[in-house]
């Protein structure tokens, strides 16, 4: 072998490429690097005559230089790659990158490997050590699990969920968690999204950031893709409600708003066409822009069917409101308004608000007796410093409890709660008054007020758990009455009040066959009755009460819609219908959390309906008719 020895000035190596270059022999390279001197060795074929050195030239120069920049000559010349068709033996098929560049792709993990790799004997290592299971799998199978593999896309490739418009969909998914969440729509761009970046690029890199970073999630591509999902959530809704084969039930209620805006709630509940199961559903929610009156909740009420193409006159089975005078008029009522449109509807009344009114209605010792309790909480309640004494007072006691409960007249639940505190701490608050000179301390060494405060206290802890009982979602008229009959029984004193209340015994017994099918007397159905025969035929199958079993309530009757239509539609008149506004009391809940001081003027309808919908958004068919335009 000849060696010939060039320094590395630039024209002198030039010249020295160009020559082997038209040998045409391999090279052979190898670059040495001692301290400031760099040598460069070419060695050819022994055939070849030694070549002279060059002339003497100038201070040697980095051979970087005779490289594009920023690269080196060696990586220049190094040997990319290529995907061949027999590399399918092994499980692998190729991505290609933006620089050309093919790196080998097994589609049996998703894994890419370098394009280093791109060998037989290096496919076939990872194929024996991640994937031992199919070393023996045929090479039709491989081409199979090679074809479903590219039929998914090429996103699961780089990790992503395969999807034609990944950036928007993400869009869409982003903004439904936040309607659902009730947060401000700002907080995808303020927080969701540099979040995101900075988890993708400590885990999976900066290339992958890249990606992320084209998703949109402005302000106003959150509230756009909301009031989107919105509308088709509405148009699901809509669309079962025209096809339900039962007449449905409504529930609304009104309340003002953060911003003194008076604001209509509508919830529904019917029978779902396809499964025959009874299902609660949000409508909608609007602002009455002037007035409250009934005649203004009938019109956009009835605006709103209109506009939704819905045959409410013939589809609205039962209403359920609160009992506020604007509801119960006949004349100008809400009720009464409905009724001259549809004479068949049935109008009901919240039990929880007549249940909390009974509960104000005391006789007068009692009254006192509740006043004072509140003066006494009030004024270690109220004051910081009493409050601070009156705990340590307690630690120092050993009590069981350390603080007083406030007392808010506008919570259902809260008399029982704190007056059950009260009674339960008397001695420490006796204690601590006489410490303060108070003279609310000569209450609590009355017998009878100790003996009204204890009555007070567990009379009103029974109403907290009857009230709690009834509240909930899918909370049933036949529900609300067999605990108002079960707290009945254990509180004869509240037997003529409740009787006197829309829940009367007589008006409900009747109808204990929708919930006791199989053990009700059956003699207790009039001979009369049409129903009776297709019960006793029920009654006699035990398929069917193996079925009652295993079911829920409505989904039981809404079962037996083909074989006993008459039955079923008497049931579902009883089932539908609401007992309470619960979810209109939820709903307000919510709205106070979506419409906040600092978003007063937001438009809560299109969020509302996000975050209390059970219906979930098609946002595949919302990306579909829309063109992805990445984030910028």
């Amino acid at each position: 072998m000849g060696v010939i020895k060039v320094t590395p000035d630039t024209a002198s190596l030039i010249s020295a490429c160009d020559m082997f270059d038209d040998m045409k022999y391999p090279l052979h390279s190898a670059v040495k690097d001692k301290d400031s001197s760099r040598e460069l060795y070419v060695r050819v074929s022994s055939r070849r005559r030694r070549l002279a050195p060059p002339p003497p030239a100038p201070p040697a120069r980095s051979l970087s230089r005779c490289a594009p920049h920023g690269t080196s000559l060696f990586k220049k010349m190094s040997k990319k790659r290529k995907y061949d068709e027999s590399y399918v033996n092994f499980g692998f098929t190729f991505v290609t990158e933006r620089d050309g560049t093919q790196k080998p792709q097994c589609f049996l993990c998703g894994k890419v490997l370098a394009n280093g790799s791109m060998k037989p004997a290096k496919l076939s290592e990872h194929l024996k050590t991640v994937h031992p299971g199919n070393v023996c799998d045929s090479i039709d199978d491989f081409r199979t699990k090679k074809a479903r593999f590219e039929k998914a896309g090429t996103l699961p490739k780089l990790g992503f969920t395969p999807t034609q418009k990944p950036c928007l969909e993400a869009s869409y998914k982003v903004a439904y968690r936040i309607a659902q969440q009730k947060k401000p729509h700002t907080i995808a761009e303020t927080l969701v999204k540099p979040c995101a970046l900075d988890i993708v690029e400590l885990v999976c890199g900066k290339n992958e950031r890249k990606k992320v970073e084209a998703v949109p999630l402005s302000n106003d591509v959150i509230h756009s893709r909301i009031v989107e999902m919105s509308s088709n959530v509405l148009k699901q809704v809509i669309e079962e409600l025209n096809a339900s084969p039962f007449p449905f039930s409504m529930q609304l209620d009104e309340s003002t708003d953060v911003s003194q805006c008076s604001q209509l709630l509508v919830f529904v509940r019917y029978v779902k066409h396809d499964t025959r199961s009874i299902k609660e559903e949000f409508l909608f929610c609007d602002s009455l822009l002037e007035t409250t009156k009934a005649s203004d909740v009938f019109e956009m009420i009835k605006k709103f069917f209109i506009a939704q193409n819905v045959d409410w006159k013939t589809k609205l089975g039962s209403i359920c409101t609160d009992g506020a005078p604007a509801m119960l008029g006949n004349t100008s009522g809400f009720a009464a308004l409905i009724k001259k449109e549809c004479p068949h509807v049935i109008i009901t009344h919240c039990v929880l608000h007549r249940h909390a009114l009974a509960s104000r209605t005391m006789p007068t010792f009692l009254k006192e007796v509740m006043s004072t309790c509140v003066k006494i909480i009030n004024f270690i309640r109220a004051r910081a410093l009493n409050h601070r004494l009156f705990k340590k007072l307690c630690q120092e006691m050993g009590s069981e409890h350390e603080v007083l409960l406030y007392y808010t007249e506008v919570r259902w639940l809260s008399r029982g709660q704190v007056l059950k505190r009260l009674f339960e701490l008397r001695e420490e608050v006796l204690l601590f008054l006489k410490n303060k000179e108070n003279s609310l301390y000569e209450y609590l060494e009355r017998e009878d007020f100790v003996e009204g405060l204890a009555y007070l206290a567990d009379i009103f802890t029974h109403l907290n758990e009857i009230n709690l009982s009834l509240q909930g979602f899918a909370v049933t008229i036949v529900d609300a009455s067999e605990r108002l009959k079960g707290f009945l029984g254990k509180l004869p004193l509240w037997k003529r009040r409740v009787e006197s209340g829309y829940f009367s015994p007589e008006s409900l017994e009747k109808e204990t066959w929708v919930r006791s099918p199989f053990l009700i007397d059956i003699d207790s159905i009039s001979d009369e009755d049409l129903i009776k025969d297709d019960l006793i035929d029920m009654r006699s199958k035990e398929v069917l009460k193996a079925e009652f079993q295993a079911k829920d309530l409505g989904d039981f009757w809404g079962s037996l819609s083909q074989a006993y239509p008459l039955l079923v539609k008497r049931a579902m008149s009883i089932l539908i219908p609401f007992a309470t506004t619960y979810l209109c009391e939820a709903g307000f809940s919510i709205m106070m959390s979506i419409k906040t001081k600092s978003r007063n003027r937001l438009n809560v309808a299109d969020d509302m309906r996000l975050a209390l919908s059970k219906t979930v958004p098609q946002i595949n068919v919302l990306i579909e008719a829309k063109q992805q335009h990445p984030s910028h």
